[in-house]
């Protein structure tokens, strides 16, 4: 399966928009979880530099979303995203 999921990411990665936020760390090459945690607590530092101002997080365990993904809705996002419809299938 592995083999697979490399084989499908390579020819989506090519047809993904640019316009994908760029603070999305997973499925990206060289970033992880650290990554995120690093970027996280620098904009929150830097932004408590200003004076009168406050941060709020909020951090939620999406360990089991994998499980709950409806195909079709999601074969359907891929295709808006601008995936190739033969690629989605």
């Amino acid at each position: 399966m592995k083999c697979f999921k490399r084989l499908a990411m390579r020819h989506m990665k090519v047809q993904l928009p640019p316009s994908l936020d760029p603070l999305q760390f997973a499925y990206h090459l060289n970033r992880s979880t650290d990554d995120a945690i690093s970027t996280t607590l620098h904009l929150s530092l830097t932004h408590l530099d200003n004076k009168d101002t406050y941060v709020r997080m909020l951090f939620i365990d999406f360990s089991s979303a994998f499980n709950t993904i409806i195909p079709q809705q999601l074969i359907e996002k891929l295709i808006l995203l601008g995936l190739n419809t033969s690629l989605c299938n």
